[in-house]
């Protein structure tokens, strides 16, 4: 049996790892597309321990190369077969500035990686999804898509683009079989990163664990037509909400 392929963009140690491992042991192939073999390389592990059947592979391209980005998930479509989910899963590092300290080219950059990155890999297998009335783009996002900031002011003008990207292309390809989530994680994600900036006050209960996080995106994949989630936030049950 044809075993469908899910993508995931910017597939890292963290969320990356654990979306390869639960798409993998799903039933899926696993293509993971990031900038550096490291974590995607981790990724990769990941997918085979989950399912040693799965076949997964590392693909390195930048998401700020619109171009190159299309063309390697053409690759993929070609050497791989047909791709069933796509998953977005790539940001920047927050920039700790008011809106005055922030500079042209970093506003250029937050859109280049934020939309114009998620645009190309959607323009990359829609035409697919369409012709086949079935398939699953999944964006990854956070809060900041739903109110500007004060202090992370690039990292929100980014993920409000995103987010009127998903609902967009969700709006207009709905009809069409294509299911498209914009995935807002209000919370932090429990990794090497955030346990070292928490230290000696990282605590479990207040993070959320990315495995747990992975198997809702799988739940929102397996969702049926009739009962689709276009927004969806997740949380901690310990977070204090921000919206």
């Amino acid at each position: 049996m044809t075993r469908a392929v899910c993508v995931v963009v910017g597939a890292g140690g963290g969320l990356g790892k654990s979306l390869a491992a639960v798409f993998s042991g799903a039933g899926h192939d696993v293509a993971l597309i990031s900038r550096t073999r490291g974590g995607g390389g981790a990724a990769v592990a990941a997918a085979n321990a989950a399912d040693p059947a799965c076949n997964a592979r590392f693909f390195q391209s930048d998401a700020t190369q619109p171009q190159a980005l299309e063309r390697t998930l053409g690759a993929i479509g070609a050497e791989m077969g047909t791709i069933e989910i796509l998953i977005y899963n790539v940001r920047g590092e927050p920039k700790w500035k008011p809106p005055l300290e922030m500079t042209y080219d970093e506003l250029r950059d937050v859109f280049e990686l934020e939309v114009v990155g998620a645009f190309a890999a959607a323009k990359a297998v829609l035409p697919g999804m369409i012709a086949r009335h079935r398939g699953t783009l999944l964006f990854s996002s956070a809060t900041a898509a739903l109110r500007g900031s004060a202090t992370t002011p690039l990292y929100s003008i980014g993920k409000f683009g995103l987010r009127g990207l998903a609902q967009s292309l969700g709006r207009t390809y709905a009809k069409e079989g294509v299911h498209v989530a914009h995935m807002r994680l209000d919370c932090a994600l429990d990794g090497p990163l955030v346990r070292r900036i928490m230290g000696d006050a990282f605590d479990p209960h207040d993070v959320a664990d990315p495995d747990d996080v992975a198997k809702s995106y799988l739940w929102v994949h397996q969702q049926p037509k009739s009962a689709w989630s276009n927004e969806v936030e997740l949380r901690p049950h310990t977070e204090t909400w921000l919206i």
